[in-house]
């Protein structure tokens, strides 16, 4: 999928996440509610850092590019050294392996412990990120008119601010995880998720998507998972606008009405 569905189905899927928990009994705060579904967001996009035309090697300049450039590399390098004898060669890593389960579970686990082990620093910084990235996604059309300092400086000052909300009390840093050291480790959940949702939402396209590597699959590590051929459509058709992004719309929003309370569980 392109950009702009990845980014909204990031979203939706935190926001279902957070109608469940309040479903469960166990109510996100308001605050986390909103920064995670911002980070799922923008998380949602990074798989595609082993593309160098994709969303977010613009994000951030010439360093978002060099990094798209350099996981295309390392991608080709660990594809090339683990497929099969059946799975051909390649020259480029796209949809291989930061489009796993693995790369997913190490990208939110090195977040989550950022987080605990530098706290405040660790959070502005992950906020920005992904905050950037969301706008990337989700106000595409507004990013592309708009000067890139302007983005970043959006990213910043909503970093800022949303920061300073998770720290007061009962708004949510220590969510989930309540022991001494472990405010914010919640915050590799959203990330995690983002990183999957883009893996499914692959996965309905024509070429599928590795999702399970390294397990094997039909004699293949790099089994390209998705759904029934006829099914499949390419990224930017009109399934993907017309069928898709509304549902994603309509999905997030009935969420948040159940995890923001506004809908009795």
């Amino acid at each position: 999928m392109m950009g702009p569905a990845h980014s909204l189905s990031g979203a939706a899927a935190w926001l279902g996440v957070g109608a469940a928990a309040a479903l469960l009994d166990h109510p996100m705060p308001w605050p986390v509610v909103v920064v995670g579904a911002l980070l799922c967001a923008g998380a949602a996009l990074a798989p595609d850092l082993d593309q160098k035309s994709a969303t977010i090697s613009r994000a951030f300049g010439p360093l978002s590019h060099a990094l798209c450039g350099v996981v295309d590399k390392l991608s080709t390098v660990v594809y090339n050294g683990t497929r099969s004898r059946g799975e051909r060669r390649r020259s480029g890593g796209h949809r291989t392996l930061t489009h796993t389960w693995p790369w997913a579970l190490f990208i939110g686990a090195g977040f989550s412990a950022a987080a605990a082990i530098w706290g405040r620093w660790a959070v502005l910084v992950i906020l920005f990120i992904h905050v950037v990235l969301a706008v990337e996604g989700l106000l595409w059309r507004m990013a592309r008119v708009s000067s890139d300092v302007l983005v970043w400086l959006l990213g910043a000052a909503c970093a800022w601010i949303l920061a300073g909300v998770l720290e007061e009390p009962g708004n949510g840093a220590d969510w989930l995880f309540t022991g001494d050291g472990q405010e914010y480790l919640w915050m590799g959940l959203p990330i995690v998720l983002g990183a999957m949702v883009h893996n499914i939402g692959d996965a309905l396209t024509i070429s599928g998507c590795p999702i399970l590597w390294p397990i094997p699959i039909a004699g293949k590590r790099w089994y390209p998972l998705g759904t029934p051929r006829f099914m499949r459509f390419r990224a930017g058709a009109w399934v993907e606008n017309a069928i898709l992004m509304p549902a994603f719309m309509v999905l997030g929003g009935a969420g948040s009405l159940v995890a923001l309370g506004f809908v009795g569980s």
